[in-house]
C-alpha cells in the first residue's frame, strides 16, 4: 500500500511573519478521487458498521447507550482504519454531515416555543460559562507561556463548541496551521472524556432530564460530544441540549467580531471592516437554520405525531454514526504532538466550566 509519505507532495506558502513553511497537499489524482462523488462511501460503511454493532449494546446497556458505545468502539479500531487512506474521507464526512442531519431531524421533536423558551433560560448559566472559560484562559495561559493564538483557540474551542468555533476563529487571529491543529487536538480528548463521564455523574447528582440537557449543552464544547452524551441520558434530554448548544453556537458571531476589532490590523480601511462582520454572519451553521425550520414545521402540524418515534430512532442512529466517525479519526499522534501545557489548558478549561455550568445550574434550582 502506498505510504502516507508518497501520497503527499510538499509546497510553499507565506506565514505570517514572512518566512516560507513547508506544507504537504496531496497529489492532483488524490484531490479528483475526493472530490468524487462515491468518495465518501466507504469511509461511512464503516462508520454505519460500528453504530450497527453499538446500536444493541446500547440498548442492553442504557446507562452507557448507544453513542457512546460507537466511539469506544471508534477509538479502539481508529489505529486499524487509520492506514487506509481511502476511508478518511467518508470518515470524515459522516462525523461532520451526518451528524448536521441528525440535529436537523432533533427539530421535529420540539416546537419554536419549546425552543425560545429554552434558549432564554439557558442564558445565565451559559454566559457565566463563558465569561469563566474566557478569562481563565487568558489568566493561566499567559502564566503557563501558551502563545496567544494557542491559548486563544483553546479557550474559544472549550467555552462555544469546540473545533467549529476553532475553525471560525481561526481566520480572524490569522493563526498557524500548526496552532489550529494543536487547539483541535487538545480539546478532542475532552470531548471524548465527557461523552463518557458526564451521563453517569448526572445520575450521581440526580439531574433532571432538563436539567442535565443544560448541563450538557454549556458544559461540554463539541455539538456532537453534547448530542451524545444527552441522548444518552434521555430523550428530553437530548432535546433540551441541542436547542441550548445551538444558542450558545450562536456566540461565535460576537467572538468573532470582538477578536476582529482586538486583532485588527492598524493598517485596516474602514471600507474594509463590512467584510468581517459580512463574513462573521455567514458562521452561522446552516444546521442550526434547519433545525429551527423543522421546529417550525412542527409547530404548524406538518409533521404528524406518528412520524415521531421514527424520526427520533433515526436521529439516535444518526448520531451514533456520527460518534463512530469521530472515534475512528482519533489521531494519537497529534494528541502527543500537542504538547503537556496546552493539554493543561485545557484540562483546567474543561474543569472551570464543568464546576460553573453546575454551580449556576444548582444555584439557579
Amino acid at each position: 500500500m502506498t505510504s502516507v509519505a508518497r501520497m503527499t507532495v510538499p509546497t510553499r506558502t507565506q506565514s505570517r511573519d514572512g518566512g516560507q513553511v513547508i506544507t504537504t497537499s496531496p497529489p492532483a489524482k488524490d484531490r479528483q478521487d475526493r472530490r468524487s462523488p462515491t468518495a465518501p462511501l466507504p469511509g461511512l460503511a464503516v462508520a454505519v458498521v460500528v453504530a450497527v454493532a453499538a446500536t444493541p449494546i446500547g440498548l442492553a446497556v442504557p446507562l452507557l447507550g448507544a453513542p457512546v458505545v460507537g466511539i469506544v468502539i471508534g477509538v479502539a479500531l481508529s489505529r486499524l482504519v487509520g492506514r487506509w487512506s481511502f476511508l478518511r474521507t467518508g470518515i470524515a464526512f459522516s462525523a461532520r454531515n451526518v451528524l448536521q442531519v441528525a440535529v436537523v431531524m432533533l427539530g421535529s421533536q420540539l416546537s419554536l416555543r419549546q425552543v425560545a423558551d429554552v434558549g432564554i433560560s439557558s442564558m445565565p448559566v451559559m454566559l457565566g460559562t463563558l465569561v469563566a472559560c474566557l478569562l481563565v484562559a487568558w489568566v493561566l495561559g499567559r502564566r503557563l507561556g501558551i502563545d496567544r493564538d494557542l491559548r486563544t483557540l483553546i479557550g474559544v474551542g472549550t467555552a462555544i463548541c469546540g473545533a467549529s468555533a476553532i475553525a471560525a476563529v481561526s481566520p480572524v487571529l490569522r493563526a498557524r496551521s500548526s496552532t489550529i491543529a494543536y487547539a483541535v487536538s487538545t480539546i478532542f480528548c475532552f470531548n471524548i472524556a465527557a461523552v463518557l463521564l458526564f451521563p453517569p455523574l448526572g445520575h450521581a447528582l440526580g439531574l433532571g432530564q432538563d436539567a442535565f440537557g443544560l448541563f450538557a449543552g454549556t458544559a461540554v464544547n463539541d455539538t456532537s460530544s453534547v448530542v451524545a452524551a444527552a441522548t444518552t441520558y434521555g430523550q428530553e434530554a437530548a432535546n433540551h441540549a441541542v436547542v441550548v448548544k445551538l444558542t450558545r453556537t450562536l456566540m461565535i458571531i460576537p467572538i468573532c467580531l470582538t477578536l476582529g476589532v482586538v486583532t485588527a490590523d492598524p493598517t485596516t480601511t474602514s471600507a474594509e471592516r463590512p467584510h468581517l462582520l459580512r463574513r462573521t454572519v455567514r458562521l452561522v451553521p446552516w444546521f442550526l437554520v434547519g433545525f429551527l425550520l423543522v421546529a417550525a414545521a412542527n409547530t404548524a402540524g406538518a409533521i404528524p405525531a406518528a412520524a415521531q418515534p421514527l424520526t427520533r430512532s433515526a436521529s439516535v442512529f444518526l448520531i451514533t454514526v456520527a460518534m463512530a466517525a469521530i472515534g475512528l479519526s482519533t489521531d494519537f499522534a497529534a494528541l502527543r504532538r500537542a504538547g503537556g501545557r496546552p493539554l493543561l489548558l485545557g484540562a483546567v478549561l474543561w474543569v472551570v466550566v464543568t464546576s460553573t455550568s453546575l454551580l449556576l445550574l444548582r444555584t439557579a434550582s
